[in-house]
This record gives structure tokens, sequence and C-alpha cells, in this order.
């Protein structure tokens, strides 16, 4: 049945940035589907856990700072300690700087570039290595609508976007012969932690709610349809694509 191939059940997922917002959202959406979870952020994530442990489910979480790939060693080692395999890996750490690109500092740039894209690399070669031993497994990218777009007064995140989106297409190309899909989610306009300075600016909310062709600002929960399929045997022949969830915003 149709149904059945959307099944996460007996599946491991590893999401990072999971305390709050989007990273939040998905690891429930996994959840929901049947995954056992494992939660990485660098600071506890108790509302997380509790959510999923509530659903029945297994959750491991794990504080770490991805910024420092270091560290990606012993998030593997914990994982596969605690479950012995890795199924899918949601990369949606990030975060976002805002200055004019004439005073953009060099410290805000290595800081969002070092998050945002080179530990989606690095910890996706570590989890791959694992899921070829396993014959296969799923890696979602959290891209952007800047991805596709340049922003204004965000120089680094548009940079790690678009390296974000560039980067799926690669390792999708390389891992597809190892049963790897790697696609990537572009989120519009959401309702979280960092978009908190834009809502607060009540004439740039207005401009930014008009053009959506939905009408409204996105949800975490918006994200957990996309999630699910991308992690699940449903999307199994998709591999390299970029999904928008945005409203209908890059349409208009």
């Amino acid at each position: 049945m149709i149904l059945d191939m959307f099944s996460l059940k007996e599946k491991v997922a590893v999401v990072t940035g999971a305390r709050t917002g989007l990273g939040q959202g998905m690891a429930a959406g996994l959840a929901e589907a049947g995954a056992d979870m494992v939660i990485v952020n660098h600071s506890p994530m108790p509302e997380t856990e509790k959510m999923i442990k509530a659903l029945g489910r297994k959750c491991l979480p794990i504080e770490a700072e991805l910024s420092d790939i270091s560290i990606i060693p012993e998030i593997i080692e914990k994982v596969l300690k605690e479950f012995g395999r890795i199924d899918i890996l949601v990369n949606n750490a990030g975060i976002i700087r805002r200055a004019h690109s004439l005073d953009f500092s060099e410290k805000d740039w290595d800081d969002v570039i070092n998050l945002n894209l080179k530990s989606v690399f690095f910890l996706s070669q570590a989890v791959a290595k694992v899921m070829m031993k396993q014959r296969g497994g799923k890696i979602i990218n959290i891209a952007s609508m800047l991805s596709f777009q340049g922003g204004i007064l965000v120089p680094s995140y548009a940079a790690s976007k678009g390296g974000v989106a560039s980067l799926t297409k690669t390792l999708a190309n390389e891992w597809a012969k190892y049963n790897i899909n790697v696609n990537a989610i572009a989120p519009g306009y959401m309702e979280t932690n960092n978009t908190e300075a834009i809502r607060g600016d009540e004439e740039r909310y207005k401009s930014i709610s008009e053009r959506i062709p939905a009408g409204r600002w996105g949800l975490p929960e918006d994200l957990k349809g996309a999630v699910v399929f991308l992690a699940s045997k449903a999307s199994d022949y998709v591999t390299g694509h970029i999904l928008c969830v945005d409203g209908g915003w890059l349409a208009r």
C-alpha cells in the first residue's frame, strides 16, 4: 500500500539544530512517522526530547557545537553505540547574521559559513560512510529561498545557502550509486527565531506577507510532510532535488 512507503518504522534519524523551530518540527514529524531520533544542538533540547518520547519513540539528545567539525566523529560514535545505524540525516543547524555587505565582518562571514555549509559537508561525509556500509540512506539538507535569490543584508547566509543547494546536487551525483539519496528542502518565510527581527519590523513584515501567495508565513509543522517524504521509501527515485516549501513565494 502506498501509505506504507511513507513509514519510517525501525529507522534512525539524526536532526541537527533540533531545539526549536524548523528542526524541532521536522524531528517531531519524523518521529510521528515512526523513526527513532537523534537530536543534535549546541544547547539542551528538553522540549523536543519530551515531544519525541511522548510519541513512543526513542530519543538520544547530543549537545555539540557543529561549527567545530572535530566533534563529528564523537557524534557518529554515540549514535552507532546507541542505535547501531543511521538511516536519515537532516542537516538543519544554521545561523544568520545581518549587516550591510560594505560593513560585514570576517567573523560574521566565517561563523555562518562554518556552521551552515562546512559542517553540512563534513557531517554528510561521515554519515555517508555509515550509510554505504548499510547499502543506503537519506540525507536532507535545509536550503533556503536564498539558494535561488540574493536577499539583502545577509551576504554570508545567502552564500551558505547557495552552497548548500549546489552541494546537495554534487553529493547526489556522487552517492546515488551507493543508494544514498541527497535532497534539500528550501523553506520560505517561516515563523522562527531566525526571522524574529524581520517580523518585528511592521512595515517589512507587511510587505513580505502581502507577497506570499498563500497569504501567511510558514510554520515548523509545514515542513513535516516534506521531510517525511524525502526520508521515506516514497522518494527512492528522487535525488539532487531542492523542494521549495514557501507558500508560492518563488512562483510569484
